[in-house]
């Protein structure tokens, strides 16, 4: 299937951040970009198959919306340089910022059924004597 896989119609539709809302289909792509790498990455499946021709499974579909909204609100909170740990009196905080976005979103249960081996480019042969 010929990328990108979704619209950015499709983050703000299913948002319910006002900030995703107001992000730029520019910047809204690039995280969809983001997103449908990972996917690639994850999976070791470009989707180029036949049967992925006219759409994309639904499953693939949702990790890469969620993924991209989640990538847009990581750059929103960057931008506006969000605390990670603070403290009140006796009271204090902290952020894990160090958790990868994709696992705290639950995707590789979403994309397992798309998982194909991976391919690193390298024969094996086994030789024995005859």
């Amino acid at each position: 299937m010929k990328r990108p896989w979704i619209e950015p119609q499709q983050i703000r539709e299913y948002t319910s951040s006002p900030k995703v809302e107001a992000r730029t289909d520019s910047q809204l792509a690039y995280d969809i970009a983001r997103a449908e790498r990972y996917v690639i990455f994850h999976t070791h499946n470009r989707f180029e198959a036949e049967e992925y021709e006219s759409k994309l499974p639904s499953d693939v579909t949702m990790a890469v919306i969620l993924l991209a909204e989640a990538y847009a609100k990581q750059a929103i909170t960057q931008k506006e340089g969000a605390l990670s740990s603070e403290t009140f009196d006796d009271y204090s905080y902290t952020v894990d910022t160090e958790t990868d976005i994709a696992d705290s979103l639950g995707l590789g249960m979403m994309l397992a059924e798309y998982v194909l081996p991976e391919d690193n480019g390298k024969v094996a042969m086994n030789l024995r004597k005859l």
